[in-house]
């Protein structure tokens, strides 16, 4: 029997798991923070609704960052959790590079009790739409 044959006969199990894997897909994104798009991030932001936290390593992070964004490399984000406790009534949104390490970072400040979002894909996409950085700090 071909894989094309087996589709057509069980179509209904077909059906099914398709339907759990995009249920499975769509609350595994979330978990990890909801993608937000730059306008979003501004809205959110200009609110005062919401904190960045940027998670590249330091030295991107001097070479170009959002406007009043947090820096917290990656790997120091366990260690670093009570730097943002008392942003915890905020959104935060993670911003990376290009969105390589922001959901598993989301997965894990949600674990402790954050509204957390993800900048769709990273300062990269920031950038690429000519966005202000600053520079240093």
């Amino acid at each position: 029997m071909s894989f094309f044959q087996f589709l057509i006969q069980e179509w209904m199990l077909t059906s099914l798991l398709a339907v759990l894997v995009i249920v499975y897909t769509m609350r595994e994104r979330v978990k990890s923070g909801v993608p937000i798009t730059n306008n979003q991030l501004t809205a959110l932001v200009n609110a005062d609704k919401a904190v960045v936290l940027d998670i590249r390593p330091s030295a991107e992070f001097k070479a170009g960052h959002l406007v009043d964004a947090i820096n917290i490399p990656y790997e120091r984000i366990n260690s670093d959790l009570a730097t943002l406790e008392k942003y915890k009534s905020k959104t935060i949104i993670i911003v990376d590079k290009m969105g390589q390490y922001a959901g598993t970072a989301g997965r894990q400040l949600a674990k402790e009790g954050f509204d957390v979002r993800r900048l769709s894909g990273g300062i990269s996409e920031w950038q690429n739409q000519n966005l202000p950085l600053v520079k240093g700090k």
